[in-house]
């Protein structure tokens, strides 16, 4: 028997639209208002899948989760690409003139803010999860809130949208990754990405010549991203992701990093969502 997915927030959110858009409409979640909660949930075997939010097109990295697969030693066996559409929504009836509220995560505050600001009146209230204000709107029947949220809670939630795709870039993405306990086996043929962490000495040139053996063995980075180490002030971990066209290429450099490298670790290694 397949078990649910775990996501940060309920369904309506958008890590429930890329469940439903990856697997299927009908896979069942598993609701966490808390990314650490939901890898609990794996570790504890309630799940054996999470759907993880990991950068944004605008905002750029969720930093946190990167340190959460590390820690807990988790694969990443996929990704998924979702075009953000943040809506207005409140109950049926109401204006944007009667709204003294807006409630919604921080990011989604933050992705509107230039509309916001046409709307002096209204108070911007964080909350845990876009769906979840959609959710307690609509149960509890409250006039004057509004919340930021997809068309999907919209319509679980029964709320009419005063206003879409209010955020302030149109094309705004946001990179999901799929996060197991342990690596999925896929055929070497079908791999185009991984997704690696390392250490380096805080010497000069360090950096550099770990590119170099990339650049040398036709990988193309995609991303790089340091994470300070909290035991050791001014040393810095590097999450970095590499595509390929013949996994032989990454083989090598994998071998050749693995030596240079302190702490080199493979996070996941999967298939490029973008080819």
């Amino acid at each position: 028997m397949r078990k649910p997915i775990a996501i940060q927030g309920i369904k309506g959110s958008f890590h429930h639209e890329v469940v439903q858009q990856y697997f299927n409409t009908r896979a069942e979640v598993v609701e966490c208002m808390s990314f650490d909660s939901a890898v609990d949930s794996l570790i504890n075997g309630d799940t054996d899948n999470i759907v993880m939010a990991l950068e944004n097109s605008i905002a750029g990295s969720i930093i946190p989760n990167y340190a959460l697969i590390d820690k807990h030693n988790l694969s990443i066996v996929g990704e998924y690409y979702l075009e953000i559409q943040h809506n207005l929504l409140a109950l049926q009836g109401e204006t944007i003139a009667s709204i003294k509220e807006v409630h919604s995560h921080p990011m989604a505050l933050l992705q509107c803010k230039v509309f916001l600001k046409d709307y002096p009146h209204i108070k911007l209230v964080e909350a845990k999860d876009t769906a979840d204000v959609a959710k307690q709107i609509s149960d509890g029947e409250v006039k004057g809130i509004a919340a930021i949220a997809s068309k999907n809670a919209a319509s679980l939630y029964g709320l009419n949208i005063l206003a879409e795709s209010i955020q302030t870039i149109k094309h705004n993405e946001t990179r999901f990754v799929i996060v197991r306990r342990q690596n999925h086996i896929f055929k070497k043929s079908e791999l185009s990405k991984a997704s690696l962490k390392f250490e380096l000495d805080h010497k000069r040139g360090s950096l550099a010549t770990i590119l170099n053996v990339m650049s040398d063995c036709k990988l193309n980075l995609t991303k790089i991203q340091s994470l300070p180490k909290i035991e050791t002030p001014w040393k810095y971990a590097f999450f970095v992701d590499v595509t390929f066209d013949d996994y032989k290429d990454y083989d090598k450099a994998n071998s050749i990093m693995k030596i240079m490298a302190e702490n080199f670790k493979v996070l996941g290694e999967y298939k490029n969502a973008r080819l």
